[in-house]
């Protein structure tokens, strides 16, 4: 018994080593992404200490970039404002009667005193024929009544009548008067209502959808009335703006000098229409901090519809011979406003910067940055100072158009950390 427990003994101290390789074989089989996740996390502690997202092999990272220029940049303010007609016009009838004809077209433009609808005139002519027959009767009584006044004062004065006849004739003439007097008035409305029976348009503009057709009877005291006019050519715009806004906008107002307003769709990617600022209210919102205006636009290709929706761009100065960077070169870190420089070595430089004022794409700055210089405005969140780079556009192509918005291309929140 004691061989055979030494044979078994020695049988298993002879197996442990096998037994020890396989439990290492079996630990790594449970753990297969340990390496790959080792390498993973050494890869991103060299990336951050490569600077964020730049290349760890050191190749050039690809940017686009613009210029600084030398040029008189726009004050301007942005504002919500809804298009308002200058006139809105309900059109009804004046007079009761049938609706003979609808003589315009939904959705047609008119000018004023076009007929819209034709109002069965008969009843109107009987009554003018009326008040004239009458007013013909009483013009010949006044007529008679006057030559009886002249034979009645001949012979008083050849002492042949009462001074009472005279009088009482002469009273009889200026009641004839009196009701010639109303008969001419009597006339005159007459007339009136047969003009009444021809619907004109009040003003010049669009007619909406009709609501009365033909063949219905009409009330003056209707309150639905026959179409909608309104008058869009030209057409005006009433927003807000900013208090803070309102000394410089009122200087040029007062001056009379010209301020002009640009109206864009609901997205601010389509410019609408050109026109110019007409006035601003008289008090500021306490509850907004803001005071409406008021800008009007010829609207010739209708652009701008009643109760649209729009973003207005007024433009009240200019900062002359300013330093002008594309707004997207502009970014803030820790220490301030910064942007990249392109050096002639194709590495950029970290260049601290203090924004003056920024308009849509354009931002003024005060810096020593001459114009010609190369900015770097996209991949910007790749760099770091001292970076190498490779120019994706060419030099100048970059440069944006003052007239369009900045869309925030390429900024971040601060330079890659070395």
């Amino acid at each position: 018994m004691i061989t055979i427990g030494r044979q078994t003994t020695a049988r298993v101290a002879s197996r442990l080593p096998l037994l020890g390789l396989a439990a290492s074989v079996l630990l790594a089989a449970c753990q297969p992404n340990a390496p790959a996740t080792a390498d993973a996390a050494a890869g991103r502690a060299g990336a951050r200490g490569a600077g964020g997202k730049a290349d760890p092999a050191g190749r050039p990272v690809p940017v686009g970039v613009g210029q600084v220029v030398r040029a008189d940049l726009p004050v301007s303010v942005m504002a919500l404002g809804t298009v308002t007609p200058i006139a809105t016009v309900t059109v009804k009838s004046r007079v009761d009667g049938q609706v003979m004809r609808v003589a315009f077209t939904e959705g047609q433009t008119v000018r004023a005193g076009d007929l819209l609808a034709q109002i069965d005139p008969r009843p109107f002519d009987v009554q003018y024929e009326q008040a004239a027959g009458q007013l013909n009767r009483d013009a010949a009584l006044l007529a008679t009544a006057r030559l009886d006044l002249e034979r009645y004062r001949l012979l008083y004065s050849q002492d042949s009548i009462a001074k009472q006849l005279v009088d009482a004739q002469e009273s009889q003439v200026h009641q004839y008067e009196g009701v010639v007097r109303t008969d001419e008035a009597n006339v005159a409305n007459a007339r009136l209502q047969q003009g009444y029976a021809r619907v004109a348009a009040p003003v010049s503009g669009r007619v909406g959808l009709r609501q009365v057709d033909a063949g219905n009877v009409v009330h003056a005291s209707d309150s639905t009335g026959i179409v909608v006019i309104t008058q869009v050519r030209p057409i005006t715009v009433v927003g807000t703006v900013p208090q803070d806004s309102v000394p410089a906008i009122l200087k040029r107002l007062q001056a009379h000098e010209p301020i002009p307003v640009e109206a864009y769709d609901r997205d601010n990617s389509a410019r609408l229409a050109v026109g110019t600022l007409l006035t601003l209210d008289n008090q500021i919102d306490v509850t907004t901090g803001t005071v409406k205006l008021k800008a009007q636009f010829s609207n010739e290709d209708d652009a701008l519809f009643p109760n649209q929706f729009v973003n207005l761009k007024v433009t009240y100065g200019a900062l002359k011979d300013a330093t002008v960077v594309p707004t997207a070169a502009v970014q803030q870190g820790p220490d301030g406003n910064f942007v990249y420089v392109v050096q002639e070595d194709s590495t950029v430089r970290l260049q601290p910067v203090k924004v003056v004022r920024a308009v849509g794409e354009l931002t003024a700055i005060d810096s020593t940055l001459v114009p010609g210089a190369q900015l770097v405005i996209d991949g910007i969140d790749r760099l770091k100072d001292g970076a190498k780079i490779r120019a994706a556009d060419a030099p100048g192509a970059a440069v944006p158009d003052p007239k369009k918005k900045a869309n925030g291309k390429g900024r971040s929140s601060g330079p890659a950390k070395p």
